[in-house]
Order: C-alpha cells, then structure tokens, then sequence
C-alpha cells in the first residue's frame, strides 16, 4: 500500500476512536467492511489524554484485537503510535500503517525516536499536523522519517488548537495544509474531519471540503455504538451513517483527461500572465509609496497619515464591492500592501543624511 499522489483510490481509514473490548473491536470491523468502502480499519490502543484519570487506551491487547480483526475481514489495521515501544508492538502484530499524533508531532525527540524505529520498514506511516498552528513543526517532524529512509508517507489534516472558541473542536485553519501541498505535492494527504469537527453535524462538510482541495482521503472515527463510546463519543458515527456520509461525498479526479488538460493550461497561463501584471503593478506602487516616503523625510512629516489611508481603505473597499469583490479580501490586500508602504517610508527615515 503506497502512498502515492497519483493512487485513483482514495484513502479511507475508518474504526473507533479506541479498542475498547475484544467484541467492540471485530463488530466494528465487520460492519465497516460490510457497509462501506474503507480499506483501513484504524483503533486508538494508546491515547494521550490532556488530563490524568481518563481512559487511555487499552493498551498492547488492543493490538491481538486488531489483528484478529484484520485476518476475519480482510481489512488493514492502523494505530497510532507516539514511542519506540510502539512501534515495535506494532509492527510484531502486523499491523499497516502507523499514524504519529498530533501531541507527539510537536516533539523533535519523540518523532525522532519514532523514526528510528521505523528505520527499513516500508510501513505506511501518516503524520498528522501538529497540535500548535506551525508548519515547521510539521514539515520537521516528515523530515525526520524521510531521513531515514521512510518513503512510504502522508499527511493528517485534523485541526489546530486555537484560544478562540469557534464552530469546531480543532480549527482547520486551512491555509497550513494547503502551504504544505504546495511544498510537498508529492506526498498525499488526508483529512480527519472527526477531531476537526468534535461532533457528528460537520463531518461531512469538513470531509468534502478537503476532498475540493484535493486531498487523497479521510479518516473518519466510527463506532458500534457511538453515545456509549469510552473516548470522543460527540465525534463518532456508526458505520452506516459512515457509509451514507462517503455516499454523499463528491470524490474529486486526480488525473484529468486530455481535453481538460489543454483547457486547464490554457486559463493557468492567463493567470501566470495576470501574475506578472500585478507584480509590477505593486513594484510600481511601492516605488511610488517610496517617493512619498522620501518628500515626508525632507519635510520632516509623519510617515502615517492616517485620514489619507482611511480615505484610500474605504474606496478600494466601495471599487471592488461594485466589481464583485469580497469586502474582506479586498480590505485585507489593501492592508498588506499599507503595511509594506508603511514599513519602506519609516526605513527611509530611520536612514541618516549626509
């Protein structure tokens, strides 16, 4: 089972967010591969909990449930492993991919230790995105295993960690798994709609929303019976709930035919044309935004004029409302273009005459 960008098989993993007993485990997996298209039956032995006392996994006996359940179904196992010791219980059960939390991602010394491991296993192993909004922390943590030799491995899009309460347990933040596509477009990724989600409503939303961006797959927390759950029991489905969700999914093409090809081309160079454009447009503005800076210099004037910026805000804002535009974005762009003016006019005056 490679992981491959190209693969015309989405990626499914789908089992409970725990092994919690041995009859749990095998009815689980027996009716999510009666009832769905998942491939990958995944099971928390271990789980970090944020607070001492809870539920944290069942532990190595959880990996023989999982096992026994691969041989009665056919389906390929996966656990997440956050240690050494992990990761060798887990590959003396058989077990096909592991997955390295997003708790574990955030420590070099963990990923590392885990890496090392795995050193000359060909072992699918799936990085979910740390826990702190970085993408450093995250691309670090797949340099690790690629340095020792690892090439079979993909991504976990499940939410950031954020002070604002929002809609969802975990922000998706969308703009951290997209910079990592575009610095790795070779590696897929999958996105776990059940912990960015942290209940049942959103799932399929956030699952679809990924697939339009042209993620690989999904991992998807289901369970027998869910509202008795022992971890995580808002954010799991049945398995035929999951199957309704996946039936109801608009699964996106990653290989394209000729004809769309040639069309995608086509308008990709309008846009690489429309980009040189609007680099130039901005070398000319700032230029502009320089000069000025320079006449405030000579005339010892503040570098903020506030009402002038206003005034300029408020225009483009009302411009690109009439063109079409999202008031936001337009507002957003215009400040980050303030901000650079800003930041050329005040190195012009902190720059000593003569």
């Amino acid at each position: 089972m490679k992981a491959d960008n190209s693969h015309s098989e989405p990626i499914i993993l789908a089992g409970p967010c725990s092994a919690e007993t041995e009859e749990q485990v095998l009815k689980t997996a027996h009716a999510i591969k009666d009832q769905t298209p998942a491939t990958i039956f995944r099971a928390g032995v271990w789980k970090p909990r944020t607070n001492p006392g809870g539920f944290e996994g069942i532990g190595l006996i959880g990996l023989s449930w999982l096992l026994q359940a691969k041989k009665e179904t056919g389906l390929k196992t996966a656990v997440e492993v956050a240690t050494a010791e992990h990761v060798n219980n887990a590959l003396q059960f058989d077990t096909d991919v592991l997955w390295i939390g997003a708790r574990t991602t955030v420590n070099p010394f963990s990923v590392q230790e885990i890496a090392a491991a795995l050193k000359g296993t060909n072992k699918l192993v799936l990085v979910k995105n740390p826990v702190n909004p970085d993408v450093k922390l995250w691309i670090g943590a797949m340099e690790r295993l690629r340095k020792v030799g690892l090439e079979n491995i993909g991504l976990i899009h499940r939410g950031f960690s954020s002070y604002v309460k929002g809609d969802y347990r975990n922000a998706p933040m969308w703009q951290i798994p997209i910079e990592m596509k575009r610095l790795f477009p070779e590696i897929p990724m999958i996105v776990d709609p059940s912990h960015i989600c942290g209940n049942r409503v959103d799932l399929q939303d956030i699952a679809q929303k990924g697939l339009n961006l042209g993620y690989q797959g999904l991992m998807i927390e289901s369970h027998i019976d869910p509202d008795a759950a022992w971890t995580d029991k808002d954010q799991q489905i049945t398995p035929r709930e999951l199957k309704l969700l996946l039936q109801g999914l608009i699964w996106k093409k990653h290989q394209a035919d000729k004809q769309f090809s040639q069309q995608i081309d086509t308008l990709r160079e309008q846009i690489n044309l429309f980009d040189d454009e609007l680099i130039q447009l901005l070398t000319n503005r700032l230029a502009t935004a320089q000069q000025i800076g320079n006449l405030k210099k000579e005339n010892n004037v503040a570098v903020l004029q506030s009402n002038r910026w206003n005034e300029i805000l408020n225009k483009m804002v009302e411009k690109g409302n009439s063109a079409g535009l999202n008031n936001q974005f337009v507002q957003a762009f215009m400040e980050i273009i303030h901000l650079e003016s800003i930041r050329l006019q005040s190195t012009l005056n902190r720059t000593k005459t003569g």
